[in-house]
């Protein structure tokens, strides 16, 4: 840059001292060279910043939000001085029976006995009792998230940190799905009967693995 302005100097020298031979002589004067950020990008860049931060704040909002509800019901127990263990352990063992009693038996076995069963007896008997058991799988499900984040709070522990909730998280979202399949049985296809099957398999096999990492989170702490 700077060189570039030297030339243009002594360009301007060279031309004043051929005009000065002539009546007249046109000055030059030195281009001023600044360096201006592009308004354009300074504004992409904001943009791009605020969208990042986006996310975390709204993560933050909501596990905030959440703390901020069961905090003062875990404060409440805890003034009751339940026995230690009962705190630490109550919740996996209440779940350890919902998952292999409600959800082994009434979602898993009796939902594959009207797939596969050839006795209409059967069949019928495992139809009526199926879709109850399996609502009450979710409602005691979504009901024990909420002791197991409380039992938590009352230990002093982090609730996001570990992979126990999230899978728990992640299988009530699909049971939230699994419910809503049955609307599209009428449809005759057996797409959806096939989907709601699997599905189901699935889900167990995830709450399974939930299970496990439960035992090992109740062991490290």
């Amino acid at each position: 840059m700077f060189s570039w302005i030297k030339y243009k100097m002594q360009l301007q020298r060279s031309i004043c001292g051929i005009a000065s031979r002539r009546p007249g002589c046109v000055t030059f004067a030195p281009l001023e060279c600044t360096y201006r950020p592009s308004k354009k990008k300074s504004i992409t860049n904001r943009d791009v910043k605020l969208m990042s931060s986006a996310v975390p704040l709204l993560s933050i909002a909501a596990v905030d939000a959440i703390y901020q509800i069961l905090q003062p019901p875990a404060e409440y127990f805890q003034t009751l001085s339940l026995p230690e263990p009962l705190v630490h352990w109550g919740h996996p063992g209440n779940m350890a029976v919902v998952l292999f009693a409600m959800g082994g038996y009434g979602a898993a076995y009796l939902g594959w006995q009207i797939r596969t069963s050839s006795d209409e007896a059967v069949v019928a008997k495992a139809k009526e009792a199926h879709p109850k058991i399996a609502a009450g799988m979710f409602i005691f499900f979504a009901l024990g998230a909420v002791g197991g984040m409380m039992s938590l709070i009352m230990q002093g522990k982090p609730i996001f940190e570990s992979n126990h909730v999230w899978t728990g998280l992640v299988g009530l979202g699909l049971l939230g799905v699994q419910s809503l399949l049955p609307l599209a049985f009428a449809t005759g296809s057996g797409q959806a009967r096939t989907a709601h099957a699997y599905l189901g398999a699935a889900i167990m096999a995830l709450f399974v693995v939930h299970a496990a990492l439960g035992l090992q989170l109740g062991l490290s702490i």
